[in-house]
């Protein structure tokens, strides 16, 4: 009875698979970021691919190895995108797996002459998640992909791959997904953005000079047009005002002389609108906590703090006035104006111009509060409540 009973189970046994399928982690080539690069006299799309193996993190028992860990990168062309990747494909060994790319690269040429038809290919491709980082640069992206972190590091440790604001260094641009991106992209008013990468081959040296990766400014996008390259410090300071969890350190100066070095936490914007008007009109008020980090000269702190607002006024004004010459939306004002105001966007939407004008930002009203003076001591008089 017993031997009819185990029958039909060793008969099962026999047509079970289990996991045999499955590859070991050492038997796949990780492609962890792409680069993508176009010649416009061919017509024809370069691709690299940044791959890690982990055969010698799967067998590594023990510390950190200390030799070098190779960075491989791979080069195909082709007339479309997936006809050069497809040509890495019959190239490659152990066989390629998109699962853990974290990161695209885009050239300037891409930027400039493809952009769209690249980012819509990247957003419907089913291999690559909707949170990877996309970012642009003017450099070589062989070059870029061959650069490794410091102290020997794997190129994962550079600022490629780093993922939020936890990992951030001071003063340092936020890394922006595809996701992010492509919400404000699409978005018919606002400010749509991308950091740049460049190489810094003299900051750093052991024997030799080191190149390290950095995060240089931003690609401005507008109306789905790339408009022009944002410098780092204006990038920094419209992250600063735009973004969560950002800090900035800033010059005080009067007539060129260095008075003192602050640290601004995250501030507070508020847009107030006009109501009834065609096209946004609005006034800004910033408000933001700050800790003096270097005392250079005795200035009185009522003082200090009126050279602090000042400042910051002036450069929300000029960096405003500059993105109307280049219609740029550089506070992000246009997002939620059209959503208040449906009726009157459409309206403007017939006009096909540029939302904006030197006369639609009416005033802007800055308020720091320095709250922490690590043991400089101020003259508080006329301060009100300091």
């Amino acid at each position: 009875m017993k031997r009819h009973f185990m029958l039909p189970i060793f008969v099962c046994c026999l047509f079970l698979t289990g996991c045999a399928g499955l590859k070991n982690i050492q038997d796949l080539t990780y492609i962890v970021a792409i680069g993508m690069d176009f010649d416009e006299e061919k017509d024809e799309y370069t691709v690299y691919l940044q791959a890690l193996n982990f055969a010698n993190v799967a067998k590594q028992e023990g510390p950190r190895p200390t030799e070098p860990i190779p960075i491989f990168i791979a080069t195909a062309k082709g007339e479309t995108l997936n006809l050069a990747v497809s040509e890495l494909y019959k190239k490659s060994e152990p066989p390629l797996f998109f699962g853990h790319v974290s990161t695209v690269l885009l050239s300037k040429r891409i930027v400039t002459h493809r952009f769209r038809e690249v980012i819509e290919d990247i957003g419907r491709n089913r291999s690559l998640r909707p949170t990877l980082r996309v970012l642009t640069t003017e450099e070589d992206i062989s070059e870029v992909f061959s650069i490794k972190a410091l102290f020997n590091y794997p190129a994962v440790y550079t600022v490629l791959f780093k993922k939020n604001s936890i990992e951030l260094s001071q003063d340092e641009i936020k890394p922006m997904t595809l996701m992010k991106f492509l919400r404000v992209y699409y978005e018919p008013m606002g400010l749509a953005r991308l950091p740049t990468v460049r190489i810094d081959k003299k900051t750093w040296q052991a024997d030799k000079n080191n190149p390290v990766l950095y995060l240089d400014g931003y690609s401005i996008f507008h109306n789905q047009q790339f408009v022009k390259d944002l410098s780092l410090n204006d990038s920094v300071f419209i992250n600063w005002m735009l973004e969560d969890r950002v800090t900035l350190d800033q010059k005080v100066k009067k007539d060129q002389e260095l008075l003192a070095v602050i640290k601004l936490a995250t501030p507070e914007m508020k847009v107030n609108y006009e109501e009834g008007t065609d096209s946004p009109k609005f006034s800004i008020e910033v408000s933001a906590n700050a800790d003096v980090l270097e005392k250079i000269k005795d200035v009185p702190l009522q003082d200090l703090k009126q050279i602090i607002d000042s400042d910051l006024k002036k450069r929300i004004t000029s960096l405003y006035q500059e993105g109307v010459d280049n219609k740029i939306d550089i506070l992000n004002v246009g997002e939620k104006w059209y959503r208040q105001q449906p009726k009157k966007y459409a309206e403007l939407k017939q006009t096909k111009e540029f939302y904006l004008d030197k006369d639609s930002l009416s005033n802007v009203k800055v308020d720091v509060k320095i709250f922490h003076f690590n043991s400089y001591k101020y003259d508080q008089r006329g301060n009100g409540g300091y």
